[in-house]
């Protein structure tokens, strides 16, 4: 397991120790607690090629998790993590006759400046996005399905806005651009969005090595998301009376959003400036745009069925968050 240590990764991990499997974690920092249960670890990065064709030693499964994500960096590190590191896999993969690959990507491959509202796995990968992480994530899931064979079944699943407690992206990067008055709706703010508990995502995951050990789905992507499209911004605020904080009611136009993107990402190209620009013309378009998908696939193919849907997620989160933890 690539990336085990992270929140969609451990999850995983526990759900595999849990059926009583070996499983080795290769990953950046430690995990002692999941040391202590048997997980053998393997300090690595995505970018030593050498040290990832090796820890797939011995295995007969192989869930690639890890990834550089993000909206904003250089294109040669997300090509170094994600397209070079996913190489590593595959190479360790047939170097040492693992059997199934999991892959994660993301429904973003897809991403055309459009909206995307019930869309299905035949919508072509993206060539022109303007975030150097779709692109490369693309080019990733392109080469892990293109390996797919009799001597190595690969699967690409798509999770969309991965969240549930413990999540360290998507709701404290809403929260903390809220708390700062940074947050506007952009757009008209009545579109529609797929997410994806992470219980669900995991889920599909151990579904789907399950799938390959079948001898079904290989050479496919599959979208996986909870099949309950949210209004994006209705979400949000929900989220943020529920726990006391004041909804967003100021606005911003998506052309305003965009152009304001396109010159704050040439700010940080020219400048050394930390960070990410606060808006970028990738997030402007996410912001404003539906992003919701047909997952009839996953759950054909798979087997895959949402076991918590939005609205226990949701209090189970707002009630994690009240208590702290």
């Amino acid at each position: 397991m690539t990336g085990g240590t992270g929140f969609l990764g451990r999850r995983i991990v526990e759900r595999l120790v849990g059926q009583g499997r070996a499983v080795t974690v290769m990953a950046r920092r430690p995990a002692p607690d999941l040391e202590a249960r048997g997980v053998r670890f393997v300090a690595c990065s995505l970018e030593d090629a050498a040290a990832v064709r090796d820890a797939c030693r011995g295995m007969e499964s192989v869930y690639h998790v890890a990834a550089k994500v993000g909206v904003w960096g250089r294109r040669s590190d997300y090509f170094a993590a994600n397209v070079l590191g996913t190489r590593a896999v595959l190479d360790g993969c047939r170097a040492h006759g693992v059997r199934r690959l999991v892959h994660t990507s993301t429904p973003s491959v897809v991403y055309n400046g459009q909206s995307l509202a019930g869309v299905d796995e035949s919508l072509p990968l993206t060539t022109g996005c303007p975030s150097a992480y779709p692109v490369t994530k693309a080019q990733a899931e392109e080469e892990v399905l293109g390996a797919n064979g009799s001597l190595l079944s690969t699967v690409a699943l798509r999770p969309h806005l991965i969240w549930g407690p413990g999540d360290p992206h998507l709701v404290p990067r809403i929260l903390d651009r809220a708390n700062a008055g940074r947050l506007r709706i952009v757009g008209e703010g009545r579109n529609r969005v797929d997410m994806v508990h992470v219980e669900n995502a995991a889920d599909a995951h151990i579904a789907a090595e399950r799938a390959l050990a079948a001898g079904r789905s290989g050479g496919r992507a599959y979208f996986i998301t909870n099949g309950e499209p949210v209004f994006l911004w209705d979400w949000i605020n929900g989220l943020l009376c529920a726990l006391g904080r004041p909804a967003v009611t100021g606005r911003i136009p998506l052309w305003a959003a965009s152009a304001a993107g396109g010159v704050l990402e040439a700010v940080w190209s020219l400048l050394p400036l930390g960070g990410e620009p606060p808006m970028t013309r990738f997030v402007a378009a996410e912001l404003a745009k539906d992003h919701w998908f047909d997952i009839s696939a996953a759950r054909r193919d798979l087997g895959y069925a949402p076991r918590i849907d939005m609205a226990t997620g949701t209090a189970e989160l707002v009630a994690r968050l009240r208590a702290g933890t």
